[in-house]
C-alpha cells in the first residue's frame, strides 16, 4: 500500500511542478512582452522642456532692471553675433563654461558677484518658472503619458543651472519616473555612461527609447548606445516635438 501512496505523492509533485513551470513561463513571456512593447521618451531639460535664455532676453532684462536691448548674445538664434556660442559648437569650450561667462557678465551689469549659473537663472526666472516652460513640451509630455510611454529626463546640469528647488515648482515633473542629473554624478552627455544610467533606471531596451536633445553631440552619443535620437531645433519646437511623437508611434 505504501508503494501506491508513494506513487500518488510523486504524481502530485509532478503535476504541480509542471503547473509551476508553466506559470513561470507565462510570467517570463509576460515580462518579455512588456519589455518588447514598452517605450520611453527621454528629454533634455534646458532648451527642450524649458525655453532657452536666448529666447527670453526681454523678460530677463525686465526682471533684472536692465535697459531693453542690453543682452545681445543670441546663441543658436544668431550664431554669427555670438562667437562664444560658436566656440561651444566647435567644442573649444564647454557649455558650462559658456554659461559661467554669461552669468558673470550679466551679474556685473546688475552689480552682483554671481559665481554659479543657478544664481543667474534663479534671479531671472525663479519667481515664475512655469512661464519659461515650452507649451509644446507640456502637450507632448501629456500625449506620451497617455500613450503609455515612460518619461525620463537626462540632463547634464538640471539642478546646477536651475537650483534644486526649481523642479518642485513645476507639477508636470511628477510625471517623470526617472531623472538623471549630471549635476551630481558629473558624468555628462555624450559619455555613454550617462545614457546607460538612464536606461538602467528605466529597464527598457535602448532601441525602444526616443531621446531628444538640442545639442547634436549628445544626439550622436545617444545613437551610439542604440537609442532613437532626435536633434531638437529650438527655433522649431512644435515641429521637433511632433517628430518625437511620430517616432514613439512607430511600431
Amino acid at each position: 500500500m505504501w508503494k501506491v501512496d508513494k506513487i500518488l505523492v510523486l504524481l502530485w509533485h509532478s503535476y504541480h511542478s509542471r503547473n509551476l513551470l508553466d506559470a513561470n513561463c507565462v510570467l517570463c513571456r509576460t515580462r518579455t512582452d512588456r519589455l518588447m512593447t514598452e517605450k520611453a521618451l527621454i528629454l533634455d531639460f534646458g532648451g527642450v522642456i524649458s525655453r532657452t535664455l536666448f529666447e527670453t532676453h526681454a523678460l530677463t532684462e525686465h526682471t533684472l532692471g536692465l535697459p531693453a536691448g542690453t543682452l545681445t548674445w543670441r546663441g543658436p538664434f544668431d550664431p554669427k553675433s555670438d562667437p562664444l556660442w560658436c566656440a561651444v559648437q566647435k567644442e573649444e569650450i564647454g557649455e558650462r563654461d559658456y554659461w559661467i561667462i554669461r552669468t558673470q557678465e550679466v551679474g556685473s551689469l546688475c552689480g552682483k558677484d554671481w559665481t554659479t549659473v543657478s544664481e543667474f537663472v534663479q534671479a531671472s526666472r525663479g519667481a515664475e518658472p512655469a512661464q519659461f516652460i515650452r507649451p509644446e513640451a507640456l502637450m507632448t509630455i501629456k500625449k506620451a503619458s497617455a500613450m503609455g510611454c515612460r518619461l525620463a529626463i537626462l540632463s547634464n546640469d538640471l539642478d546646477l543651472f536651475y537650483g534644486s528647488n526649481f523642479r518642485n515648482q513645476l507639477p508636470f515633473m511628477e510625471l517623470f519616473t526617472v531623472i538623471v542629473d549630471g549635476s551630481y554624478s558629473n558624468i555628462l552627455k555624450p559619455d555613454p555612461r550617462a545614457y546607460q544610467t538612464c536606461l538602467d533606471k528605466l529597464a527598457i531596451p535602448a532601441s525602444h527609447c526616443v531621446f531628444v536633445d538640442d545639442q547634436y553631440r549628445n544626439i550622436v552619443g545617444a545613437r551610439n548606445v542604440g537609442m532613437q535620437a532626435l536633434h531638437f531645433k529650438v527655433q522649431q519646437p512644435k515641429e521637433s516635438y511632433q517628430q518625437a511623437l511620430n517616432l514613439l508611434s512607430v511600431e
